[in-house]
C-alpha cells in the first residue's frame, strides 16, 4: 500500500532533469511579467488618482506616460520635466527598494534552472533579463513623447534600468544557488587578520548600517513631530486627489528622508540647493519648492540642541564596538584593531552608494543639488567607526577578558582556576 501511494504521488509524465526546462518564449514572458508586476506598483495609485482628479484635460494616455516616467525614475533613471527639460534625478527610494525585492525574488525562482553547464546554465535567467529590458524599452519610448510629464533620456535610462535589473536578478540567483562565488580570503598575515575576521566584519558592518538607519529614522521622526509638514500639506492640498497625491509622493521619498537625516546626524549634513546646506553645526537655506517634506528642514540657526542628533551615530558606533568586542575575545589587540579598521573601511562602499542614490536634482539652477554629498557621507561613517568603534572594541574585549565572559575556554579556565585557588586559600 505504501509503494502504491508513492507511485500515485508522482507525476504521470515525469521528464529527466536535463529536459525539465521551459521554452525561451516562456522565459521571455516571465521577464515581461516581472516588469509588469513592478510597473503595477506605480500604476495602481497613479490611475487611482487619475480617476479621482477633477481635471478634464488629462487623458488615460497621459496617466500611462506618468506611470512609465515614475517607473523609470524608481530605477534611478535620469529624466527631464517641462519644455525647458529641467533635470529630475532624485529617485524615490521606496519604489527602488520594492523593485529590487521583486527582481530578487524573480532571480531566486530562476536559480533552479541555472544548475546546468555552459550556455544552458544561464539561458533561462538571461532570457528573463531580456524580457524585463523589453518592457523598459517600451517605457522609454512612451516617455520620449514631448507631451509626457517626464521626458526620457533614452540611453541613460536604459542603462539605469539594466543595472538595477542585473543587480536584483543577480542577487536572487546568487542566493538561490546557495551563495556561491564567495570572496576569497585576503592574503594577510594571521598576526593582523585572524580566522573568522571576515564574518565578524560582515556582522559588524550590518549592525552599523541597521543602527545608523534606525538613528536616522529617529531624527526624521523628531523632525516630523516638530515640523509643519501636516500644515503645509493642508495648505497645498485642495481636494482628495491632491491630498492622496501628496501623501503618495511623501511616502515614496521617506527612505530618502531617512538617509538625509542620517547624513545630518553624522555631522556632514546635506545640500539643499546650490549654496544651501543643512547640518547640526549650522543651516543656511534659500528659497525651496512648496513640498511637505522640505518644511522639515531646520531654520537658519547656529549649533544648539541640534547637536543632539549626533547621538544617533554615536549609539550606532557603540553597538558596532560591542559586536566587534564580543567577536574579538580570542584575538590579540592588534588583530582587534585591524578588524575594526577594516570595518570602517568597508563602510565607505555602502556610504558612497547610499549618498549617491539619496540625492539628485529636482530642477535647474538652485535645485540641481539636493541630498548628501556621497564622498562626505562615506568618509563620515568611516570617521565615526574609527573614532568610536575601534577604541570601543578594544575596551569591550579587555572588559570581557577581565570578567572572563565570552573569552573562550582558555581564559574562562584561567579565571575559574584563579577563583578556586582564592576560595581554598580563604
Amino acid at each position: 500500500m505504501r509503494t502504491m501511494t508513492q507511485l500515485m504521488g508522482r507525476p504521470i509524465l515525469g521528464l529527466p532533469s536535463d529536459l525539465d526546462s521551459r521554452s525561451t518564449l516562456t522565459d521571455l514572458l516571465t521577464g515581461v511579467r516581472t516588469a509588469l508586476l513592478t510597473l503595477s506598483v506605480v500604476a495602481a495609485p497613479v490611475f487611482g488618482l487619475w480617476v479621482l482628479a477633477p481635471y478634464g484635460d488629462d487623458t488615460a494616455q497621459d496617466a500611462a506616460r506618468a506611470v512609465f516616467g515614475l517607473w523609470l525614475l524608481g530605477h534611478g533613471a535620469p529624466l527631464a520635466r517641462g519644455p525647458q527639460d529641467a533635470p529630475v534625478t532624485v529617485a524615490p527610494l521606496l519604489l527602488t527598494a520594492v523593485t529590487a525585492v521583486l527582481l530578487s525574488r524573480a532571480g531566486h525562482r530562476q536559480a533552479r534552472r541555472a544548475r546546468g553547464r555552459g550556455w544552458v546554465r544561464w539561458r533561462s535567467p538571461l532570457t528573463v533579463y531580456a524580457g524585463y529590458l523589453l518592457v523598459a524599452a517600451l517605457a522609454v519610448a512612451q516617455c520620449t513623447d514631448p507631451r509626457a510629464l517626464l521626458h526620457s533620456r533614452a540611453v541613460a535610462d536604459l542603462v539605469a534600468v539594466a543595472l538595477l535589473a542585473a543587480a536584483g536578478l543577480g542577487h536572487g540567483l546568487w542566493s538561490g544557488l546557495g551563495r556561491p562565488w564567495a570572496l576569497p580570503r585576503l592574503p594577510l598575515p594571521s598576526a593582523y587578520w585572524p580566522d573568522g575576521a571576515g564574518a565578524a566584519v560582515g556582522r559588524a558592518l550590518a549592525g552599523w548600517l541597521l543602527a545608523l538607519t534606525a538613528g536616522g529614522g529617529a531624527v526624521f521622526a523628531v523632525a516630523v513631530l516638530l515640523g509643519s509638514a501636516g500644515q503645509d500639506a493642508q495648505r497645498l492640498g485642495g481636494g482628495a486627489a491632491d491630498w492622496l497625491g501628496l501623501l503618495l509622493a511623501c511616502l515614496l521619498l521617506v527612505p530618502n528622508g531617512l538617509l538625509w537625516a542620517a547624513s545630518y546626524a553624522l555631522g556632514v549634513g546635506f545640500a539643499v540647493g546650490t549654496g544651501g546646506h543643512a547640518g547640526p553645526l549650522g543651516t543656511r537655506l534659500g528659497p525651496v519648492p512648496d513640498f511637505p517634506l522640505l518644511t522639515l528642514l531646520p531654520a537658519d540657526r547656529g549649533p544648539d540642541w541640534h547637536l543632539l542628533a549626533c547621538a544617533a551615530p554615536l549609539a550606532a558606533a557603540t553597538a558596532t564596538a560591542l559586536l566587534l568586542g564580543r567577536a574579538a575575545t580570542r584575538w590579540t589587540p592588534t588583530q582587534t584593531a585591524a578588524v575594526a579598521a577594516a570595518t570602517a573601511l568597508a563602510a565607505t562602499g555602502p556610504g558612497l552608494l547610499a549618498g549617491y542614490a539619496a540625492g539628485g536634482a529636482l530642477g535647474p539652477g538652485r535645485m540641481s543639488e539636493l541630498g548628501p554629498v556621497p564622498w562626505q557621507f562615506a568618509l563620515a561613517q568611516s570617521a565615526w567607526l574609527l573614532a568610536v568603534a575601534l577604541p570601543g572594541a578594544l575596551l569591550h574585549r579587555w572588559w570581557l577578558g577581565r570578567r572572563g565572559d565570552g573569552a573562550g575556554p582558555v581564559v574562562r579556565a584561567r579565571v575559574g582556576a584563579y577563583r578556586l585557588v582564592c576560595r581554598l586559600a580563604a
